[in-house]
């Protein structure tokens, strides 16, 4: 036997036997919407009145462990609502089966959170099914201790109604006691007793447990429309449905006569006849009954969610949207109108044999979904779309049409042509000519930027080099869509990993809408691109930000870099981590590479430990960020600290010791990060950034980048950071600077001087001193030597013996 359990909507019970088939031992006569909102308002009932509720848990061998369990959460749900404490509610458990016997009493536990402990702790006893011999212990002892005789008590009994006895008379006693009795059905129930045991109306008070949501929804109903406790949520109501109750029989079936011998030895002998014949089987005995439910509104019934969105009811009130890829610009999926820039867009779609017409309709279908998000009846951005394959066909030109209803059903009614993929002549017609128009209506502006965008999945039959130099001569901005397979074709169109766009499967293509969004305002900020930068990225990999979470923060760095040239002349990058200690994993000299930059970054190693990220911006100015490191004078520099925030304190005046020297200090904070603490190192709020938690991080990419364009900008110092090594003095001269060295030499004092000339910078008195000193040392000498020759001439004297 087997019962499977299905959430918001009518459980069956199975029974895997040779001769049973599966049928629904409770339905309610309601559409799954209805069956739907009556699981939610379950969920949503509290009743916080005086009252004190026992449950009666049948622990018999014909409930079995199993079923046991399932009663104990029925309990355990009823709980949820309740708002358990000693002058509200209170709740006490028995158990029964050969005898009953408290589990705790009314006046035991006085939190829900103990309760539900509690009741997770009760074991299954096993015995005989003595329901009336419960109820009798029940009217002499269950309310024992109980408030005054205002405070409602509540019987909730949970049993399959299989007594071995007759509980009519115990029930009747117990119910004219004034006790409030729900009967709720567990496992294969007998619905007859579970009538006889409830209150009345029966209708409202018999339940079952199978249906988890359905059962707390039925007792709280009833509990409100009988004054007990105001538990149904405001805007709710009380609706009656039938219900069909089956329980499993057994029953005598006749099968006929058969041929049988009667009699005995004696008198007359035995002799044959006739006999009845028959056989005992299970089947199921419907009742029909009225369900009292109660019902909330949903939100989500006027469908609020636009554009193919899926609302998901938080309660009767809210609701949340989610939204298809670029359409969560709002609560209500409603498009995330505009670029955050000015453009005229002009979109190319492959309209080549190769590419297959189901190609051109999800390049089609791209095109059109894209182009909802961006036209705004007051933005700034003109769009066209063109299609070709041996030629060119300009299917909406560029600014001719601005009314989103107007530019779908034009794009709807493109049809796929076929033909050769005549790439490298459609950009060449469509850099000199798709900008141009000659109707009134258009309104292409002169100062936009022109973007044309390429989609494509087949390889161009004549030559796209001259186009695309061509397009960049005219100053026409290439991006190019395409699947993965093509990504080096579309490289060398572009001229730029950075403008081309890939994807897996064409089902993800519409995912990639923010990125050409990203991109194609990108245009405006390619000054950022040229601009000289010394970057250094300083990486928490303490315990506390743990191994997950750092490995996010490096696929967050590598995918900032790949917006920047890097190369010696223009953006050098360095990388440091620190954690119990600070570490250079490459400085800014050590690759003029992006990918070998993307390689060093993975490869860097988790530390652990406790940061201190004060040590680690004093090891970014010693040791990172100076000449001899590859730091070059004249350029704009800057450090970007990733932390969480926990090890900041320290870090207040080694940041302001960067700050002074003119190295720029980016905070970005993650998760729960000390604000305050973060600003100070910064210096400045637009220096800092909070990142609400580490899968947050790739929404923030634009935002550091944008930021740090910012700073590649501005005019620099060309003494601070002094240049100058071993405390050389920098001097600023006609737009340069020069080093004045002390003991060294070279441009930036690099070089120590290894014969130093006698310094004329020292006082008289000085002078006159070494002058004495150098005397003594010469008459020092001289004496020494003379010394050792009268002791050679007193030798030579001596006679020989």
């Amino acid at each position: 036997m087997m019962t499977l359990v299905l959430p918001f909507q009518i459980a069956c019970t199975f029974l895997l036997t040779q001769v049973l088939s599966s049928f629904c031992l409770q339905k309610l006569d309601a559409d799954h919407e209805t069956v739907v909102k009556i699981s939610s308002a379950g969920q949503l009932m509290q009743c916080s009145a005086a009252i004190d509720l026992l449950f009666l848990l049948d622990g018999s061998y014909s409930i079995g462990k199993g079923s046991f369990e399932r009663s104990k959460h029925v309990a355990f749900k009823l709980c949820d609502a309740l708002d358990i404490n000693p002058d509200r509610v209170r709740v006490g458990v028995i158990q029964y089966s050969s005898f009953p016997k408290f589990e705790f009493y009314l006046n035991s536990y006085l939190t829900r959170e103990e309760v539900k402990e509690q009741l997770k702790r009760i074991i299954f006893r096993g015995g005989s099914t003595q329901t009336p011999l419960a109820l009798k212990y029940i009217l002499h002892k269950g309310f024992t201790g109980s408030r005054n005789s205002s405070v409602p008590r509540i019987l909730v009994i949970l049993t399959d109604g299989r007594s071995q006895g007759n509980v009519e008379q115990a029930a009747t006693q117990l119910k004219e006691s004034g006790i409030i009795v729900f009967a709720v059905g567990v496992k294969f129930p007998r619905w007859d007793e579970l009538y006889t045991l409830a209150s009345k109306p029966t209708e409202s008070h018999v339940l079952f447990a199978e249906h988890f949501d359905d059962a707390v929804n039925g007792l709280y109903s009833t509990l409100t429309s009988s004054d007990v406790c105001s538990a149904i949520p405001p805007a709710c109501k009380l609706e009656s449905h039938f219900c069909h109750r089956k329980s499993l029989e057994t029953v005598k079936e006749f099968k006929g006569n058969f041929m049988c011998w009667k009699g005995s030895k004696g008198y007359g002998g035995p002799f044959s006849t006739m006999c009845p014949y028959y056989s005992w089987k299970r089947v199921y005995k419907t009742h029909l009954a009225r369900c009292y439910r109660t019902t909330c509104p949903d939100p989500c019934d006027s469908q609020p969610c636009q554009f193919g969105g899926t609302c998901i009811a938080e309660d009767f009130e809210k609701y949340h949207c989610v939204c298809p890829t670029t359409f969560g610009g709002d609560a209500t999926c409603a498009p995330q109108q505009g670029l955050d820039c000015n453009a005229d867009l002009l979109l190319l779609i492959d309209g080549s044999s190769k590419v297959t017409e189901e190609g051109f309709l999800q390049h089609k279908s791209f095109v059109k979904r894209f182009l909802q998000t961006v036209l705004t009846v007051d933005g700034q951005v003109n769009v066209g779309v063109a299609q070709f394959s041996d030629g060119v066909q300009m299917e909406l030109p560029v600014g001719q049409h601005s009314d989103v209803s107007d530019v779908v059903k034009m794009i709807d009614s493109i049809r796929f042509k076929g033909g050769s993929t005549k790439t490298g002549k459609a950009l060449h017609y469509l850099t000199q000519f798709g900008f141009k128009t000659s109707s009134a209506l258009a309104k292409v502006q002169k100062d936009h930027p022109r973007v044309l965008v390429l989609l494509t999945d087949s390889k161009a039959e004549d030559s796209v080099v001259e186009s695309a130099k061509n397009a960049s001569d005219r100053k026409v901005f290439l991006l190019a869509i395409g699947s993965q397979s093509r990504q080096s074709e579309l490289v060398g169109i572009t001229g730029d990993p950075q403008r081309t766009i890939t994807y897996s499967n064409p089902r993800s293509l519409l995912n990639k809408i923010p990125e050409l969004n990203k991109k194609i305002c990108s245009v405006d900020n390619q000054g950022c691109l040229s601009q000289p930068l010394d970057l250094v990225f300083a990486l928490d990999a303490s315990a506390g930000v743990g191994k997950d979470n750092f490995d996010k923060v490096k696929d967050y760095v590598k995918s900032v870099i790949t917006q920047f040239e890097i190369n010696r002349d223009i953006t050098q990058v360095g990388l440091v981590i620190y954690g119990s200690r600070s570490r250079t994993i490459f400085g800014l000299d050590a690759s003029d590479s992006g990918t070998n930059l993307q390689k060093a970054i993975s490869l860097a190693p988790y530390l652990g430990g406790t940061a201190s990220t004060g040590s680690v911006l004093l090891h970014i100015y010693d040791d990172v960020l100076s000449i001899r490191q590859g730091a070059r004078p004249g350029v704009n520099k800057v450090a970007v600290v990733l932390t969480d925030g926990a090890s900041t304190d320290d870090a207040a005046v080694p940041a302001q010791t960067l700050r002074s020297n003119g190295i720029t200090v980016f905070t970005v904070g993650i998760g729960d990060a000390q604000k305050e603490s973060l600003g100070k190192i910064a210096g400045s709020a637009s220096h800092m950034i909070m990142v609400p938690s580490y899968e947050d991080l790739k929404y923030f990419e634009d935002t550091i980048v944008h930021r740090l364009c910012e700073v590649a900008k501005v005019p620099i110092n060309l003494c601070k950071p002094n240049p100058c090594m071993h405390d050389g003095e920098c001097i600023l001269h006609n737009a340069s600077y020069r080093c004045e060295c002390k003991g060294w030499e070279g441009v930036h004092c690099e070089h120590k001087i290894s014969n130093p000339e006698p310094r004329g910078d020292l006082p008289r008195i000085h002078r006159k001193r070494r002058r004495r000193q150098r005397k003594q040392r010469r008459l020092n000498r001289r004496g020494k030597r003379r010394s050792r020759k009268r002791r050679g001439h007193r030798k030579n004297k001596e006679p020989l013996l």
